[in-house]
């Protein structure tokens, strides 16, 4: 595993000495746990971005209403 240099404030080493009654086995575990969930907060922000941007389009895009209409009107209700 690579290793890398970073600077903290007090407070943050202070919560990365709790790793242990965080239930971590020791500092570096806390991170890549904490750097995890955020790339996973990130990606579920851009999935909602993406979203909200198709759904502005379809909004916007009376051809493109018509034509989804068209190719669900034959589906089973």
């Amino acid at each position: 595993m690579q290793q890398a240099k970073i600077s903290l404030d007090e407070n943050h080493i202070d919560f990365l000495n709790m790793y242990r009654e965080l239930g971590f086995k020791d500092k570096s575990s806390l991170v890549r746990s904490a750097i995890e969930k955020f790339i996973r907060s990130v990606e579920k922000q851009e999935l909602i971005k993406s979203a909200k941007l198709y759904a502005e389009i379809y909004e916007e895009d009376s051809e493109l209403r018509d034509l989804t209409n068209s190719a669900i009107e034959d589906w089973p209700k």
